[in-house]
C-alpha cells in the first residue's frame, strides 16, 4: 500500500486552514461543497477528530462496498482498513494533523478499506482543519479507484505470465509457472492437470471428444502448504499419479470440451461436483478439512489450433485449471474468469509447444540410441563401457556417438564424435557418419587417412545441405590400439585429446594435435603414436564434459575408476552422474576401454623365403604350432589358408613376406604381409584356369573375418580369422 505524507511540494497552512467557515463567514458554503463532492461518483468525505474518530461522514454507499459510517459511533477511521495497514495509516493521519501540511492523493498512492464487499482500494487526501475554539481536526476525501487498481493489477499479472510462463520447453515446468503466475493474485490455490499423452509429445483427444478426461495432476501452487491426508500431490508424469477426473457427467465435460469455464460458489457444491465422496473430496479439494466457504473456478486448457482459417480443426484439450479461493468475500467475477483465460490462453500455447517439442526430442533420443553400439564390449584388446547423457537445454539433443570396431590382427579402433546440429537432424547425420567411420575402419585405413576420407564425405554432405542442417564444424577422434604392440595410434578433426589414465592411478591428456574439425575443405591430420601399457584406461569423451569448473577431468575420471573399484561401467556412471544440470547444454558421450595385451606365446611370425618351397615348410610350422596350442581341430583349413596366402605372398608380391599366427580364447588369425601394394581381388575362377581361386578358397574356409590392409612402408597384409569354438550342427 503506497502513502503519501508532507513533503516539499505541499502547500503549507494558510486561510484555508482557518476552519469550515468561508472567506465572507458563511459556513453553509463550506458544507455545501463537501456535498458537492460527495456526490461525486466513488468520492465521500469523511471528518475525523483529534483522536481520527469519524464525526461525519459524506458518502453514498452503493460507491464503497456497503460501507456504511454513523456519526457519532466513535468509529476510528483505522478500524477500516486491515489490520496490518493501521499503524501507518495512523502515523500518516497524525503528521498532516501535526504539521497542518495537507497530504494530496495521486493516482499512484492508494490505501486499503474494509468493507462488507470486500476490500477496496481509496486514493485519500486528508486537509487539516481548525474550529472556531482553536481544536484541530481533519477532513479526509476519499476517492474510490478500486476498479483502476486491479486493472493495473491485472495488467501487471498479464505482463508477469507473458515474462514467466514458457521459459523452458519442458511441460511440468510450464505447468508449474502457470501455478505459480496465478497464486496469490488471483486465487489461493491453483491446481494444474494435464492429460496424459502430454508428456510424450503425443496428441491429447480433439476437443470435440467424448468420455472422460484422462487427466493427472502436474503441478500446484503454493507447493509448500500442508494438504489434507490422500490429496493427490503433483507427479513429473501420468506413469506416476493418475488423476480422477475433477470434471463429471457428460453435460460438464462437453461444455468444457467447448472451451467455457464454469464456476462453483460454496463448499455443498464443489464437494457436489466429486459426488460428496468422503476420500474424492479428500483427493481432489485442497481444503477438504477446513470449514468456510469455498469457490472454485475451472477453466479448460485449449489450443486454438483450427480458428475462422480452419473451422475442420477444433484444437486439443492439454487439460484444466483450477483455481481455488476460500472466504464468501472473494468470488470470482467476470473480471477475473477474463483474466484467468487470458493468462491459461497464453499458457496453453507454450505447453503446446513444449509437448511439440517433448515429441521431437524423443523421436530423436529412440534414434540416437538405436544408432549407437552396445554400451559394454570385450574384445581381445580392450574391454569398454560407455555413457551417453542427452542435453536438457531447449537446443534440443545434438549429435555425439562414440563407438569400439574390432579390427583386423585382433587391434581395436575407439571413435567419439559430435556431430553440429541439433535434433532429429542430428540424429540422423550421426547414423550416417558413424556408418561411415564403420565402413572406413573395415577397409583398415591408417587414423589420419580415414580422417580425410571423412571429412570428404562431411564436405559433400554440407555442400547439399541447408546451413541450419549442415554437419559442417563437426569433430571426431579416431584411436587404433595394437593389443601386440601395445602401442596407440591417435589422430583428431577438431575433438578434444583423449585422456590416459594409468595402472597406477596417473591420469592426463594424451600429446595429440587436433586438427580443423570436419567440413573444411582438403586437410591433412597428424597421428600421434603413444605406448600403452596393459591396463591402461583410455577416456575419449564428448566437449559436453570439457570446461566444468572444480577438478580436472583427468583427475576426476582417476577418482571415478578408483570409487568404483576399476568397474569401467560404473566409473562412467558415476562421472556423469556428479555432473549438475546447469551444465548439461550439450550431449554428454564418454567411452572407456581399458587396454589388453596379448601375450607373447599367443603369437608367432616366421619370415618366408622368395622361394615356392618356403610354401610346405610354412604348412609345417602351422601345424606343429596349433598342436602345441591344442587346435588340432583346426589344422585342415588353417594348412590351406595358409597355404594359399603364403603362395600368393611368394608369387605375386615383394619380400620380405611374413607368416603371423595369434590366437586369444575364441579365434586364430592367419596373416601374411609382404612388401607390394598390389590388391588382391575375390574372383572366381574359370573352371580350365590352374590358379586365381586362393581367396575364395580362403573366404569358403574361414569362419570368420578376412581382409586386407596396407601399412604406411608400401605393404600390405592379408589375414584371415577363423573361430576356435567348436561348432555344433545341434
Amino acid at each position: 500500500m503506497a502513502t503519501s505524507g508532507p513533503g516539499a511540494g505541499n502547500a503549507p497552512p494558510g486561510p484555508a486552514d482557518r476552519g469550515t467557515r468561508s472567506a465572507d463567514g458563511t459556513p453553509g458554503r463550506a458544507a455545501e461543497l463537501y456535498r458537492a463532492l460527495a456526490l461525486q461518483p466513488h468520492v465521500g468525505v469523511l471528518f475525523l477528530d483529534d483522536r481520527l474518530r469519524v464525526r461525519d461522514a459524506i458518502h453514498t454507499p452503493l460507491n464503497f462496498g456497503g460501507l456504511v459510517i454513523r456519526a457519532g459511533a466513535g468509529v476510528r477511521l483505522t478500524d477500516l482498513v486491515p489490520e496490518d495497514d493501521r499503524e501507518s495509516v495512523a502515523a500518516h493521519l497524525r503528521a498532516v494533523l501535526a504539521t497542518g501540511y495537507p497530504s494530496v492523493s495521486t493516482a499512484h498512492q492508494t490505501w486499503r478499506m474494509r468493507t462488507p464487499a470486500g476490500l477496496l482500494y481509496v486514493a485519500m487526501t486528508v486537509l487539516r482543519s481548525v474550529d472556531a475554539d482553536g481544536n484541530p481536526s481533519l477532513v479526509v476525501t476519499l476517492i474510490n479507484t478500486t476498479d483502476d487498481v486491479q486493472r493495473a493489477q491485472r495488467l501487471e499479472l498479464l505482463q508477469d505470465a507473458a515474462e514467466r510462463i514458457g521459459l523452458q520447453l519442458d511441460v511440468v515446468r510450464t505447468a508449474q509457472q502457470l501455478a505459480d503466475v496465478l497464486v496469490p493474485r488471483l486465487c489461493d490455490v491453483a491446481v494444474i492437470s494435464l492429460a496424459d499423452e502430454i508428456p510424450e509429445g503425443r496428441e491429447p483427444p480433439t476437443r470435440t471428444g467424448g468420455g472422460d478426461l484422462a487427466l493427472w495432476r502436474a503441478a500446484i501452487a503454493p507447493a509448500g502448504e500442508p494438504r489434507p491426508e490422500g490429496y493427490i500431490r503433483p507427479a513429473r508424469d501420468s506413469r506416476d499419479a493418475h488423476v480422477p477426473p475433477f470434471l463429471r457427467g457428460p453435460e460438464v465435460i462437453r461444455m468444457f470440451q467447448a472451451g467455457q469455464h464454469f464456476t462453483l460458489v460454496g463448499r455443498a457444491a464443489t464437494t457436489a461436483v466429486v459426488d460428496d465422496e468422503p476420500d474424492m473430496v479428500r483427493a481432489l479439494v485442497p481444503f477438504a478439512e477446513e470449514e468456510g466457504s469455498l469457490t472454485v473456478a475451472c477453466l479448460p486448457l485449449l489450443t486454438e489450433r483450427g480458428g475462422e482459417h480452419n473451422p475442420a480443426d477444433p484444437g486439443l484439450v492439454l487439460g484444466s485449471v483450477e483455481l481455488w479461493r476460500r472466504g464468501e468475500e472473494r468470488p470470482f467475477d467476470e473480471a477475473d474468469v477474463r483474466t484467468g483465460k487470458a493468462i491459461v490462453s497464453r499458457a496453453a500455447v507454450s505447453l503446446d509447444n513444449a509437448r511439440r517439442y517433448n515429441l521431437e526430442r524423443r523421436t530423436s533420443l529412440a534414434l540416437q540410441r538405436s544408432l549407437l553400439p552396445p554400451a559394454a564390449t570385450a574384445a581381445a584388446a580392450a574391454s569398454t563401457a560407455a555413457v551417453y547423457v542427452p542435453a536438457r537445454s531447449g537446443r534440443g539433443l545434438g549429435g555425439d556417438f562414440y563407438d569400439a570396431i574390432e579390427l583386423s590382427s585382433k587391434r581395436v579402433a575407439l571413435v567419439a564424435g559430435d556431430i553440429a546440429g541439433h535434433g532429429l537432424h542430428a540424429a540422423a547425420t550421426m547414423g550416417r557418419i558413424r556408418t561411415a567411420v564403420r565402413t572406413l575402419a573395415a577397409m583398415d585405413l591408417a587414423p589420419g587417412e580415414l580422417l580425410t576420407h571423412l571429412n570428404e564425405l562431411v564436405v559433400e554432405l554440407a555442400d547439399g545441405a541447408a546451413r541450419e542442417e549442415s554437419p559442417a564444424g563437426s569433430s571426431c577422434l579416431y584411436a587404433v590400439y595394437d593389443p601386440i604392440t601395445c602401442r596407440c595410434s591417435i589422430a583428431s578433426a577438431g575433438h578434444p585429446p583423449p585422456i590416459a589414465i594409468r595402472p597406477d592411478g596417473a591420469a592426463d591428456y594424451l600429446p595429440v594435435t587436433p586438427g580443423d574439425p570436419l567440413g573444411h575443405g582438403a586437410v591433412v591430420f597428424d597421428v600421434a603414436e603413444t605406448d600403452l601399457a596393459p591396463g591402461t584406461v583410455l577416456a575419449l569423451y564428448s566437449d559436453g564434459l570439457v570446461g566444468l569448473e572444480g577438478v580436472r577431468l583427468p583427475e576426476r575420471l582417476s577418482a571415478a575408476l578408483m570409487t568404483a573399484d576399476g568397474e569401467l561401467h560404473g566409473a562412467a556412471e558415476g562421472v556423469v552422474a556428479a555432473l549438475p544440470d546447469t551444465s548439461l547444454a550439450d550431449d554428454v558421450t564418454l567411452l572407456l576401454a581399458r587396454t589388453r595385451a596379448i601375450a607373447d606365446d599367443d603369437t608367432v611370425a616366421w619370415p618366408i623365403p622368395h622361394d615356392p618351397a618356403a610354401v610346405g615348410d610354412a604348412r609345417d610350422r602351422t601345424t606343429r604350432q596349433l598342436q602345441d596350442w591344442g587346435l588340432d581341430d583346426l589344422a585342415f583349413t588353417t594348412e590351406l589358408i595358409v597355404s594359399e596366402l603364403v603362395t600368393n605372398g611368394i608369387r605375386h608380391a615383394e619380400p620380405p613376406v611374413v607368416l603371423r599366427l595369434i590366437r586369444d580364447h575364441d579365434t586364430l588369425v592367419c596373416e601374411v604381409t609382404d612388401g607390394s601394394s598390389s590388391a588382391p581381388h575375390l574372383t572366381r575362377a574359370p573352371d580350365s584356369a590352374e590358379g586365381g581361386r586362393g581367396l575364395m578358397i580362403t573366404a569358403q574356409l574361414v569362419a570368420g573375418r578376412w581382409g586386407v590392409r596396407y601399412d604406411s612402408t608400401g605393404g600390405k597384409a592379408i589375414w584371415a580369422e577363423q573361430s576356435t569354438t567348436p561348432f555344433s550342427e545341434g
